[in-house]
């Protein structure tokens, strides 16, 4: 074989190795003798062999359940807590470059701010308000992993496990609270019928033929019921009249000489 065409041959064999096709989701992070020079992004993409190399970085967003985590709240409960991360890279450079490894550094922080985030917070919070943690969560995460070309889209917490006594304590204290408010209702009816009986009490004193016409009208609706025996009261304007009545005669009388 001749020289031209081993020249050729290595020609053809390092034309073939210096091609690398990068797929839409990936995005090519070169080092030339050691040092970072760009980013390729996809496409048929050609390196120098044994002067470049190129680590491929996937875009696309990354699920990281996170395992459940202890926790003791701030009002001192002990709960287990679980939720999932979604992230993305879109810095590969500083993904690559500023941290050993993206993926688990990303997974041990969540991990880590979770247990923070939630400590703060009282048990009836991390049960009622779990949108804003999952908010809190991801705005802390999002913010220290930008130094590392993170991009932290989402976080959603998934359980709260709740020790057995702790529940049966959260159902009584439930209870008495349903209670505590059935009371307070019931406080306050009684308070506004007290009150408008109270007014209704001065309308009746300032006008007496309005409390003639309401002892009327129970008479009325007294004569609707039937085979009942009803007792009615004599208002006491009336035994008065009758009173005065009987006694005016006796003290005009005149007196015997």
């Amino acid at each position: 074989m001749s020289f031209v065409a081993v020249v050729l041959v290595a020609l053809v064999v390092l034309l073939f190795s210096s091609i690398r096709i990068i797929k839409e989701f990936e995005r090519g992070v070169v080092y030339t003798l050691g040092k970072y020079t760009g980013t390729r992004g996809a496409g048929l993409r050609l390196i120098l062999p044994g002067i470049q190399q190129m680590t491929l970085v996937d875009m696309r967003i990354r699920t990281e359940d996170i395992p459940s985590q202890d926790v003791i709240s701030r009002d001192n409960v002990s709960v287990k807590v679980n939720a999932v991360v979604y992230f993305r890279v879109v810095e590969p450079g500083y993904a690559i470059n500023r941290v050993e490894n993206f993926y688990a550094a990303t997974s041990q922080l969540a991990q880590t701010t979770l247990r923070s985030v939630l400590g703060k917070h009282d048990l009836d919070d991390m049960l009622a308000k779990r949108d804003e943690l999952n908010t809190d969560v991801q705005n802390i995460l999002d913010s220290q992993t930008d130094g590392w070309g993170i991009k932290v889209t989402n976080v959603e917490i998934k359980h709260i496990d709740i020790d057995q006594t702790m529940v049966r304590a959260i159902a009584k204290q439930a209870e008495a609270e349903r209670v505590r408010r059935a009371k307070i209702i019931n406080a306050e009816g009684e308070f506004q019928a007290a009150k408008q009986l109270d007014e209704a009490a001065e309308i009746l004193a300032k006008r007496p033929e309005t409390m003639q016409l309401r002892y009327l009208g129970t008479l009325a609706e007294f004569s609707v019921a039937k085979n009942s025996t009803i007792v009615l009261p004599l208002p006491l304007d009336l035994l008065k009249s009758a009173v005065g009545a009987l006694g005016a005669p006796q003290e005009s009388a005149p007196k015997k000489a």
